[in-house]
């Protein structure tokens, strides 16, 4: 059902900047599942959940038809995650579909986003980039100025692109976060829940990062190399910053928790 839509977004959305992070979702997911294999076909018993999966299975149908029929993605590519989940209750029941929830949940990431919905969630976003970026470099005594998200360092102009600072970026960051947090599988829900929040800031300060890297490069390098190589190499620094900045704010719950079990 699903493979027509999946060759159209390799085709066409997956190419872009905005969706290139899909294919490497969708690995992950399948990874995911694979990892919770055995616990989805433990042999405890279990009982088909049959009203709840068909009931979810024609909803899901559904929502199928109705973004193929209509060429919308978020609900066509949407549908595969009540599909799923009413597959695994049809065969391994309410216990087979909690063993799979995160992988179920890390399906949103696969999901493209209407352009009017990034459009709209996106502008505010790369204008505080923008500014922070600006500040940063104006601190560090750079001559930069900024009009909305268009950077001029020196005799340099830059778009802040949504690639760059896009809600996007922020939902991948957020999808990096969340897999970090199931495979360190911290006992504490309050340390867990704290470090999915501060995910969001985390996400902020890398893209932070990478505009104003890519204004040094511009400035220092030339047009040439900001908008080449360099330019593709900041998508791998976006990513590189994220991660340690993920670590150290867990490092920073960890020891936090730490002092506050000693008080106690």
């Amino acid at each position: 059902m699903y493979v027509p839509a999946m060759l159209e977004l390799a085709r066409d959305l997956w190419r872009t900047d905005r969706q290139g992070h899909g294919p490497l979702v969708l690995l992950v997911v399948g990874w995911l599942f694979w990892r919770q294999w055995p616990a989805l076909n433990a042999p405890d018993g279990r009982r088909p959940a049959l009203f709840a999966g068909w009931l979810l299975l024609v909803a899901g149908l559904l929502l199928y038809v109705l973004g193929r029929s209509q060429s919308t993605y978020v609900f066509e590519i949407g549908s595969l995650i009540p599909m799923v989940a009413a597959c695994v209750l049809l065969q391994q029941g309410g216990a087979g579909l909690r063993a799979v929830v995160f992988p179920l949940f890390f399906l949103l990431f696969v999901v493209p986003l209407p352009d009017s919905w990034v459009d709209l969630l996106t502008q505010p976003m790369k204008a505080a980039v923008s500014a922070v970026a600006e500040w940063l470099l104006r601190s560090l005594g750079y001559p930069i100025a900024r009009t909305g998200v268009v950077l001029q360092i020196g005799q340099y102009q830059l778009l802040v692109a949504d690639a760059c600072a896009g809600i996007q970026s922020l939902f991948t960051l957020e999808a990096l976060g969340l897999l970090y947090l199931n495979v360190v599988r911290h006992s504490s829900a309050l340390r867990n829940v704290a470090l999915a929040i501060l995910v969001v800031p985390v996400s902020f300060t890398a893209n932070v990062v990478r505009v104003a890297a890519l204004c040094l490069i511009t400035y220092h390098l030339g047009d040439a190399a900001g908008q080449g190589f360099l330019h593709q190499f900041s998508g791998l620094l976006l990513f590189l910053t994220a991660l340690l900045l993920i670590i150290a704010v867990d490092s920073g719950l960890r020891r936090l928790s730490l002092a506050h079990g000693a008080k106690r």
